[in-house]
């Protein structure tokens, strides 16, 4: 018999045991039974020695098999009886808890209990129930309520899931066989407790021969060795677990494992090539890359870091190799300038080393290589070279022009040996102070120099070769100017002394200090002394301190102001330079009156008070008394200059002046307001022949001609008779001696002939040969109906008759 067949015979075996056992309990319910006098304590004495009472009720727990779907009616739970019962009718069977009427009914004359729907016992296991008999008629209870449990009884309803799937997971490569990857759990909510439902096994149903796992606790392990991540780095696994301990018939779920072989350094670098060559120009700048070599490392991550090192080769100390973080290549960088005159190649022997070794992997060789590379050198055509880059003169501010202070040298570095030229950049050398000859490279002075205005001279120096003048060399020659002693030491400040009147004998009032522009190399040490002329003066006298200062001193007292306010004293300064300059400077001294405190009140010349007027002070009063008659010969003239508008009413009109000074005119003349009367009065008659202008100071003596002098427009072409209209204004304007620049306002009102209504005047209109009909005027709108009215039918017009 096979192991399925055995397990469903025994769950089949267990099932019967716990019917009967139910139906024996039931049945222990009924007193007539008699199965309750067959317990433990009936059999002996003990009975009556503890003189126990009999129970009405005997409980137990009782069972309802889950999800049941059957065709008959709903399950039988159990039948309760009463020993007070007596089968008459008399007691009531009342059911009460959970599920009470909902799930559970009780036929209250029998006292048997029915489940009426589908239980499930993942939504509850446990039903705790009161049964209770009472009296039919009047409800009183005839035995105490008393309590019992239904438990539901589980079924392989549920199939196992994985909560925590799919599942992500890593080993390292080149492991061992059977180690450890992940582990996997799956949870079944059936009943853990009965049977084999919640019993899970695990499987592998994708993933070997990969990989295997351990069918009770789920635990996925390599089930080859030495797998290898350069080969293949990911692999999908399809984990089941069926529970009923994978028996047929049981439910099963599924989950994925993704296993990723994580790196390992079990790959030493290897250089592609054994040999590589380069080619670089000998101008290449210092620290510029020569050349980027890689070694290929089939690992990833820091198990491909590697490190470059020269091991040996030609030219110590001309390069050197690093390593890019970025791209682990190497790269070879120039430490010092090439020249392809001196060594036109170099052979370099590099070696690259992983930088973390595993020591369980060395087995599998060394973790390093090594390949050559060889570097040419290319010639260019260099620039000329000084053989001193910077170089420094010295000359003595007091050299004569065309002194010699220097050389320079420089060579062409290429093998054609150029001849080489010089010259100075004039932006280092804006006032050309200095030549430099163009053959020989000497340096001499073109001007005077001045250590004070610049004392040294920054200068580049061009060579140039004469075969190739783009090819430039730079040099610098620093000039430093020498002082000599050619400036005489002056006052360090403008000094304002004060002398109070009542100044004692002996009395510093100034002390005095000197600067000059030289430096000697010992220092300043000025000399002070009065000059010759006041050398024996009985005001004032000078002590030199011999401290590179001298104090002012009064011989005397009692000085005033009245007298002489100011003392003028020259003072003789001496340098102790080769050879010694002197310079005389003038301390003014004024006269104060002062405080108790010798605080300076007034200083300087008293005012006299004078009892005449002085020259000066009567050519201000002159000065104002002109003023003033200007002023009132200037407004005089402007106000008969002012011009009165033609205004027809008695009140002023109020206008806008506008004053333009941008145009050529007649002078002031144009600055007169414009008359804004004529503007607003446009619809005042006059005299047609009169022109409406501003009224001129000057009288005109031009007289219009008279009308009949003028020619008939009517007689003129309907083309024509606007055009010589407008021609006899102009000439109006143009002969007339007050025309502009005065404001003028000319009116071109003329009506000419070929109206389409032709003449609407009355006088023509009342003539007795005219037969001309208006009726028309009717249709013309409301603006003609006085016309119509007027001329419209034969009672108006004799009206005019």
């Amino acid at each position: 018999m096979s192991l399925g067949m055995m397990g469903m015979c025994r769950a089949v075996a267990l099932l019967a045991i716990l019917v009967a056992w139910r139906e024996k309990a039931c049945e222990a319910l009924d007193p007539s039974s008699g199965e309750a006098d067959k317990s433990p304590q009936a059999e002996g004495d003990s009975w009556d020695v503890l003189h126990r009472n009999r129970r009405s009720w005997v409980w137990n727990q009782f069972f309802v098999l889950e999800e049941y779907t059957g065709n008959e009616p709903p399950p039988h739970v159990c039948s309760l009886h009463s020993d007070v019962d007596k089968g008459d009718g008399k007691v009531k069977y009342v059911l009460s808890g959970e599920g009470a009427t909902s799930i559970f009914t009780i036929d209250e004359n029998t006292g048997d209990i029915h489940a009426t729907k589908r239980l499930d016992r993942e939504a509850q296991a446990y039903y705790t129930l009161q049964a209770q008999a009472v009296d039919r008629i009047t409800n009183i209870p005839v035995e105490p309520k008393s309590e019992f449990v239904v438990k539901v009884q589980d079924i392989n309803d549920n199939e196992p899931k994985f909560l925590d799937g799919p599942y992500l997971a890593g080993v390292p490569e080149m492991s061992p066989l059977g180690t450890m990857v992940v582990q996997v759990a799956a949870t079944d909510a059936d009943d853990p407790t009965y049977g084999n439902s919640a019993r899970v096994v695990y499987s592998i149903i994708h993933g070997q021969p990969y990989f295997s796992v351990e069918p009770k606790t789920g635990v996925i392990r390599t089930a080859l060795p030495n797998m290898d991540r350069e080969t293949r780095d990911q692999y999908v696994l399809v984990i089941q677990a069926k529970d009923m301990v994978g028996q047929m018939g049981g439910l099963s779920g599924t989950t994925s494992v993704t296993v990723t072989l994580t790196d390992v350094n079990d790959n030493p670098p290897r250089f592609p090539h054994k040999n590589y060559q380069y080619t670089v120009a000998e101008s290449l700048p210092v620290q510029s890359v020569v050349a980027r070599i890689k070694a290929a490392d089939a690992d990833i991550g820091s198990n491909a870091e590697m490190d470059y090192r020269i091991m040996d080769g030609d030219g110590p100390g001309q390069f050197n190799i690093t390593t890019d973080e970025d791209t682990q290549d190497g790269v070879i960088l120039l430490l010092r300038p090439l020249d392809f005159e001196t060594k036109s190649s170099f052979s370099l022997r590099i070696e690259a080393t992983n930088r973390h070794i595993d020591s369980s992997f060395l087995s599998l060789g060394p973790f390093s290589d090594t390949t050559s590379v060889k570097v040419t050198v290319e010639d260019v055509n260099e620039p000329p070279v000084f053989s001193a880059p910077f170089s420094r003169m010295v000359v003595s501010e007091d050299a004569r022009v065309g002194t010699s202070i220097g050389r320079v040298s420089a060579h062409d570095p290429d093998n054609s040996n150029s001849a080489i030229r010089y010259s100075i950049d004039r932006n280092t050398d804006l006032e050309r102070f200095f030549n430099v000859d163009a053959l020989s490279g000497i340096i001499s002075t073109a001007k005077p120099l001045d250590r004070e205005a610049n004392s040294v001279h920054n200068l580049t120096i061009f060579a140039i070769e004469s075969q190739d003048p783009t090819q430039i060399g730079r040099g610098i020659a620093l000039v430093t100017v020498l002082d000599i002693n050619d400036n005489a030491p002056v006052f360090a400040i403008d000094y304002e002394t004060l002398l109070c009147e009542n100044s004692m004998p002996g009395q510093v009032i100034q002390t005095i200090s000197a600067v000059d522009r030289d430096e000697p190399l010992s220092g300043h040490r000025f000399y002070f002394s009065l000059a010759a002329p006041v050398a024996s003066n009985l005001n004032f006298t000078l002590r030199d301190n011999k401290d590179n200062t001298a104090s002012i001193l009064t011989k005397r007292g009692g000085f005033r102001r009245r007298e002489q306010p100011v003392y003028r004293l020259p003072v003789l300064i001496v340098d102790s330079g080769t050879p010694a300059l002197s310079s005389t400077n003038t301390l003014s001294v004024r006269v104060c009156e002062c405080d108790s405190d010798g605080v300076a009140l007034s200083c300087g010349a008293i005012a006299y008070t004078a009892t005449g007027l002085s020259t000066g002070a009567l050519m201000a009063i002159l000065g104002c008394i002109i003023t003033l008659l200007v002023m009132v010969l200037l407004i005089v003239m402007m106000r008969r200059r002012r011009k009165e508008p033609l205004i027809l009413d008695e009140e002023r009109d109020i206008r806008e002046n506008i004053v333009r000074y941008d145009d050529e005119g007649g002078g002031e003349e144009d600055t007169e307001a414009f008359d804004m009367v004529t503007l607003r009065n446009l619809n005042v008659m006059r005299d047609p022949n009169v022109r409406r202008d501003v009224t001129p100071d000057t009288p005109t003596f031009f007289h219009y001609p008279p009308a009949a002098a003028r020619p008939s427009y009517k007689t003129l072409p309907d083309n024509v008779v606007f055009r010589e209209f407008i021609w006899d204004r102009l000439k109006d304007a143009d002969v007339d001696p007050s025309a502009p620049p005065y404001d003028s306002l000319q009116t071109y009102a003329f009506e000419g002939s070929g109206s389409v209504a032709e003449s609407l005047s009355s006088l023509e209109s009342l003539s007795t040969d005219s037969d001309q009909n208006y009726d028309y005027l009717s249709n013309w709108g409301p603006r003609f109906k006085k016309l119509a009215d007027l001329y419209g039918n034969s009672e108006g017009a004799s009206i005019f008759s």
